[in-house]
């Protein structure tokens, strides 16, 4: 017999809980591969477009003028990291799965930050630009005309990634991987590596407007500052922390120019693109980690650290069985790709999937560290890592050149990953012990 219900009762209330909760699982779980999906999905858009760039570039004007526009790159991710810490990591950490109205208002202010920050970067981009001249000084003038634009489109794919909008993300990307195709054939016509750049950036800011039509927000420049102080105990850390990641990449870039050529450096880039598809999993999980990460921290905190497990070996696995792949393509193919750039840089195969797998394995702790707002002990670890990252890469350049600078960055990259989890290890133990005082003094 069916229990009988009073007028009014809802017979879902008269469940036990322990069926409701069953019942909840594969819904929750449905929802996190549907954002885990479109994380995927969005990032396979903007590496497909990386890509392309970087192809494209390569073909059209050579091994020398492909490292310069390497270089402008390399900055552009020292920048971006500079504005991730700043305004869209606080951002995720602190409005991810809040009430509507909360993530308005913050990614308001928060893409006022990023916007902020390229406009002031850029400005200064632009005079250190003009003062070098030639072609690495054109360069880099018009990176600093293109990175409001683009910083704004990556501070809207993290709002939208904080909100659960991961479709909106997509579209924003979609958008601007579109017009990024008329832009580079007009840049090719053109055949410098500033037009490059005006075109890469130009397409950004048409996904950029994008995203404030889809939001329906306008970034508050006006509110940078009250952002930056509310936020300084995260963002100034993780600001640190960003430029330590990309800080360390530019520098090993400029060192491999001076000790071995600024041809080297299109070929470490040319490696680079030939683990883009499988980096493009790993970037778009890097998405929705943190806020996933931050989800089973309030609904199941004994859970963060198998959540960690499972994000950083399964990643690791990944791009082991991708540069597997790598080595069985022929060269044929290779040169098909990268044209001239392929030789070099498929020497670089083996070392640089291991540098992958050694970052990747280090990522679930990263998210795990985030997610518990452990922004000192994520500090540490990341200067320890860059540190590594830097001597590795520029030792192995001065021992054995390219070759060397490559398997020097993949033992830095496995070595840091050791303290990575350590580190969480330790971060998780504090934050059990924490929850036990705060009940007992309940």
């Amino acid at each position: 017999m069916t229990p009988m219900t009073t007028r009014g009762e809802n017979p879902k209330t008269l469940e036990p809980a322990a069926d409701r909760a069953t019942s909840a699982r594969p819904t929750a779980k449905r929802a996190i591969v549907g954002r885990l999906s479109w994380g995927l999905a969005d990032q396979a858009v903007c590496s497909m477009t990386n890509f392309a760039v970087g192809i494209y570039v390569a073909h059209s004007l050579g091994l020398v003028s492909f490292g310069v526009f390497s270089l402008a790159w390399v900055t552009y991710g020292v920048v971006l990291s500079v504005s991730r810490g700043l305004a869209t990591d606080p951002l995720m950490v602190r409005f991810s799965g809040v009430s509507v109205a909360s993530w308005r208002e913050a990614a308001a202010r928060s893409s006022g930050t990023a916007l902020g920050v390229g406009v002031t970067i850029g400005a200064v981009c632009v005079a250190v630009g003009l003062g070098l001249g030639g072609s690495v000084g054109s360069a880099f003038a018009c990176l600093g005309v293109v990175l409001p634009g683009l910083l704004l489109q990556d501070a809207w794919r993290f709002s939208f990634f904080a909100a659960g909008s991961g479709r909106k993300a997509f579209l924003n990307d979609l958008l601007g991987g579109i017009a990024l195709i008329p832009a580079m054939v007009v840049a090719a016509r053109v055949g410098s590596v500033a037009a490059f750049v005006l075109a890469w950036g130009t397409a950004a800011a048409v996904a950029a407007g994008y995203g404030c039509f889809q939001s329906g927000i306008r970034p508050r420049l006006t509110q940078v500052r009250e952002w930056l102080r509310e936020h300084r105990d995260l963002g100034y850390r993780y600001l640190v922390e960003n430029v330590g990641v990309s800080g360390a990449a530019q520098l090993r870039a400029y060192g491999l120019g001076l000790l071995v050529g600024v041809s080297a450096v299109g070929v470490v880039r040319g490696a680079e693109l030939l683990l883009g598809p499988f980096l493009a999993v790993l970037m778009g999980l890097s998405l929705v980690t943190v806020a996933e990460a931050a989800r089973v921290l309030r609904r199941a905190p004994h859970r963060l650290g198998r959540f960690c497990f499972l994000l950083g070996g399964g990643q690791a696995v990944g791009a082991l069985l991708w540069g597997a792949a790598l080595l069985l393509v022929p060269d044929r193919a290779g040169e098909l790709v990268l044209g001239d750039v392929w030789h070099s840089a498929s020497a670089l195969i083996v070392p640089a999937t291991l540098g992958v797998a050694g970052a990747s394995l280090g990522v679930g702790a990263a998210a795990g560290l985030r997610a518990l707002a452990a922004a000192r002990r994520s500090l540490r670890c990341q200067l320890f890592a860059s540190a590594c990252y830097v001597s590795g890469g520029l030792g192995g350049a001065a021992v054995a050149g390219t070759v060397g600078s490559a398997w020097g960055v993949a033992a830095a990259t496995v070595s840091s990953s050791v303290v990575w989890w350590l580190q969480l290890r330790s971060a998780l133990r504090e934050h059990h012990q924490n929850s036990i005082r705060e009940v007992r003094t309940s």
